[in-house]
């Protein structure tokens, strides 16, 4: 029985710690002006998760009372609203959530970090379309766009020959050049392809075709490098030789390659990402069977849905667009 009155004890005195400390904590944030947030998503009610995508420019505001300042959810349908200097960080407050395109939300929200979602209900619903309803059917959707690439061709080759003209067995003496041990007189000779405007050389050789070919020696090359000239310079220490210099020519160009990406479609939203270099961006879709090209701006604006935009990181952009009222996806 003592021990059950001291257990008891013990359970009224933490629980009277924890009172204490909430009161204290609440106490600190009014009197220190701390600053609470509340932060949350904002996303489209539907029993299926694949369709619940985010609602950007929701407009979110606090009773007048409170004189808080309206925030508006962005992209990803995150939203950050200030509340009340010193408010208590785990005391909620009713927020207001209204999209045109939407029922509108009274909710309340804690502003101690915790990840607020809200869930809104189109006004015009999101059920499946089928052959037999009414609307513009948008089908065979579709987006093009055209990137820079750089592309490097072999378009032929280069080959010269040239010869390198001596007397073979004329001791050296003081005949410069000489042989590399010093004995013969020697010749050098040089020879140089020009790979022509925009151009360069890759994989050049030189070989020896005519002439007694071991008594030569290959002195310099810049083969090695990629350019529009290169040159080779042979010394020979015997009687006359032939060389062949042979190079493969390369042209680089810039040039724009059309390129297309397929939206995905989850109920009436259509999502797609391009790349950060994508250019002349339009969005081909047929209207009720009519073929048509519909331009996307930085800011995109269609007939049939209403398009966001966002630039990540990576600079890549990501495209997300709901239907209009009145339009269907087939």
């Amino acid at each position: 029985m003592a021990s059950g009155r001291k257990t008891a004890i013990w359970v009224s005195m933490a629980a009277g710690i924890i009172l204490l400390s909430g009161v204290f904590i609440g106490r600190f944030y009014r009197s220190a002006g701390v600053s609470v947030m509340a932060v949350g998503s904002i996303i489209k009610q539907d029993v299926d998760a694949r369709k619940q995508s985010p609602i950007a420019d929701v407009e979110i505001s606090a009773p007048a009372e409170l004189d808080v300042a309206n925030a508006k959810s962005d992209f990803s349908g995150y939203f950050k609203i200030n509340l009340p200097s010193g408010t208590d960080p785990g005391k909620s407050i009713l927020l207001h959530f209204s999209h045109p395109d939407y029922r509108p939300v009274d909710l309340n929200v804690i502003g101690n970090g915790q990840l607020n979602v809200i869930r809104m209900i189109p006004i015009h619903g999101d059920v499946e379309s089928s052959a037999s309803e009414a609307g513009t059917v948008v089908a065979n959707v579709q987006v093009r766009y055209t990137t820079e690439i750089t592309t490097t061709e072999n378009i032929g080759a280069g080959v010269k020959t040239f010869q390198v003209v001596n007397d073979g067995g004329v001791p050296c003496s003081q005949h410069l050049p000489c042989s590399p041990d010093g004995k013969w007189k020697a010749a050098i000779e040089s020879a140089s392809l020009d790979a022509g405007d925009g151009n360069v050389f890759q994989h050049a050789r030189v070989t020896c075709i005519a002439g007694p070919c071991p008594f030569t020696k290959v002195d310099h090359d810049d083969f090695s490098q990629t350019a529009r000239t290169i040159t080779v310079s042979v010394r020979n220490w015997s009687d006359t030789t032939t060389f062949l210099v042979q190079a493969e020519v390369f042209h680089t160009q810039v040039r724009d390659m059309v390129r297309r990406a397929y939206p995905i479609i989850f109920g009436r939203s259509l999502n797609f990402t391009l790349p950060a270099d994508a250019e002349g961006v339009t969005m081909e879709a047929e209207l009720n069977g009519s073929q048509i090209i519909f331009p996307l701006a930085p800011d995109p604006a269609l007939s049939w849905a209403d398009c966001k935009m966002k630039i990540e990181k990576e600079q890549g952009r990501d495209y997300r667009c709901e239907l209009k009222s009145g339009f269907r996806f087939r």
